[in-house]
């Protein structure tokens, strides 16, 4: 195992991280699809922009060639596979259990650390590897929410959402400058589940409004 996550392999590991955030993002914006009743096509749209989108903005973004998404087919097949699985089986009386909350905190946060990782990789400072390893983990999923009329996750859809995306990155990149990035991706990926569960059942949100206090139940969520 250690041989495996070792520095020379983590551009393979990262790819790895990237497609398994693929295929739940994919899955959960299935979900969604469901709820709203769309048709076969719907879904196809709304799963795979779930599992592209973030990943495509972040290459767009880098101008570091053609989005990974559009050159290796993999992803689409990926996105396309997670999406068909919420066609097939209806998920959403699962949503509220403990393992679809995993799923959602690993997505999150295994895109976070791939999207730090990646544009690290291309050679950018930490600022630029904090921000778009934001934009892979939560980009995806706001073009969703906008499609479905949904006000975006990230402005106000749930506990501590974009801000474990922030602190993933950051532990990713941190670890990088220090010479261990595969510490990087294990602390990273461990501390954003840990960070996004514990949020999920306390209730953990950033204050929103000028008269919120500490305990008030009226911080809005990011």
């Amino acid at each position: 195992m250690a041989g495996w996550l070792s520095p020379g392999n983590v551009t393979e590991v990262t790819r790895l991280l990237d497609l398994s955030g693929v295929f739940v993002n994919g899955t959960l914006g299935g979900v969604l699809a469901r709820a709203r009743r769309l048709d076969l096509f719907g879904f196809l749209v709304i799963g795979i922009v779930s599992g592209l989108g973030g990943g495509i903005l972040r290459d767009t973004l880098l101008q570091h060639g053609t989005p990974v998404a559009l050159t290796d087919y993999t992803y689409l097949a990926v996105a396309t596979a997670g999406t068909m699985l919420a066609f097939m089986a209806d998920l959403s009386r699962h949503t509220s259990g403990w393992v679809f909350k995993l799923l959602d905190a690993s997505a999150l946060s295994v895109w976070a650390v791939a999207g730090a990782q990646t544009t690290l990789a291309v050679g950018l400072g930490w600022l630029p590897a904090v921000l778009l390893g934001t934009i892979t983990a939560v980009g995806g999923g706001a073009i969703r929410d906008l499609l479905l009329a949904r006000i975006p996750v990230i402005f106000g859809g749930t506990p501590l959402y974009a801000t474990v995306a922030v602190l993933v990155s950051t532990v990713m990149v941190v670890c990088s400058r220090l010479g261990a990035p595969t510490v990087g991706i294990l602390a990273g990926v461990g501390a954003g589940v840990s960070l996004r569960l514990a949020a999920l059942t306390w209730g953990w949100r950033l204050p929103g409004s000028r008269d919120w206090r500490p305990g008030s139940s009226h911080g809005r969520r990011s």
